[in-house]
């Protein structure tokens, strides 16, 4: 193995780009947990915005357009598990559960068709004089607009949460539904916002992956992508900043396993690819050890169950 012909610099740059979809995905997830939900079908619901994407770009010629379908085709299908869950009251795991297995199930479906097909090329974003900086220009200033979209996502949550009423109320509604209730806020609203707007960061992130990241479309091409988004967020403690941290992490060992793949490393390759899924479980592993400490961060009504005549 001559690990010489790892180049550091186009390392960290697809380490951002593995990480953007995971990002995207988790800074969703994060709002929607923050109101007192908890939603399992991050998986579905970035699988049908990576087929929504690849579909309406490949018609219509127009990644933006493909964007926009894969943010409207995700936050359609949280709205119904939000209609499921919050004027149902189906169980908010099982439900989230079945939300996966329909998306995954249906963008297998409706990607028949395009199999092999390439998308039209997104936009490269490349900064004017910061991207021709030696190093930093080609690591930090020569992605696509998606990657610093995703970041401007994660600041615009912070602000929102920490800085503004609306999102005050978002997190009274996690911490104490019934008595955000009382001082007369719908409930049931604010929620059914917050999980739309999950759903449409999913989308996003699955888009992400059959347009700029692997632009073509493959059956179940998120692998778990929705999975560990799930994780990043109680990693994270439930903050937006530390998000960032965990999206990048985690893309971090996604591309070191490719490398070493590629290196032709003495390992089975198999063992490599689950090295992103088994690094999830040791951390989820290490972060619920401390019970009292994770009780302490999450919110207090996360996944429970919101009658108004409580």
């Amino acid at each position: 193995m001559d690990f010489s012909t790892l180049n550091p610099v186009a390392l960290i740059a697809s380490l951002i780009m593995a990480a953007t979809p995971i990002l995207l995905a988790a800074i969703g997830e994060l709002v929607v947990e923050k109101s007192g939900v908890l939603n399992l079908g991050v998986e579905g619901m970035m699988i049908i915005g990576a087929i929504a994407g690849f579909a309406i770009s490949v018609e219509t010629d127009s990644p933006w357009l493909g964007m926009l379908a894969a943010v409207l085709a995700g936050a359609s299908l949280a709205l119904i598990f939000g209609f499921l869950t919050q004027f149902l009251l189906s169980n908010q795991v099982a439900t989230g559960l079945a939300l996966t297995l329909f998306g995954l199930g249906l963008a297998a479906l409706l990607g028949q068709s395009y199999s092999g097909m390439k998308p039209p090329s997104s936009l490269r974003l490349d900064i004017p004089v910061l991207s021709d900086l030696p190093i930093v220009g080609e690591m930090l200033f020569r992605h696509d607009f998606m990657v610093y979209f995703s970041l401007l996502i994660v600041v615009g949550v912070w602000f929102f949460l920490n800085r503004t009423r609306a999102g005050l109320v978002l997190r009274a509604v996690g911490e104490n539904h019934n008595a955000a209730h009382s001082l007369g806020y719908n409930v049931v609203m604010i929620r059914m916002g917050a999980i739309a707007f999950g759903g449409a960061c999913a989308g996003l992130g699955g888009a992400y992956v059959s347009l700029i990241r692997v632009p073509q479309w493959t059956e179940g091409m998120t692998a778990g992508a929705g999975w560990i988004a799930l994780a990043i967020v109680v990693f994270a403690s439930w903050k937006p900043w530390r998000v960032i941290l965990g999206a990048y992490l985690f893309g971090g060992v996604t591309i070191l396993q490719l490398n070493l793949q590629a290196l032709g490393i003495g390992i089975s390759a198999a063992y490599l690819s689950m090295t992103p899924y088994l690094i999830t479980i040791i951390v989820m592993v290490i972060m619920s050890a401390d019970r009292r400490r994770a009780s302490l961060n999450a919110p207090a009504s996360l996944g429970q169950i919101f009658h108004a005549s409580h």
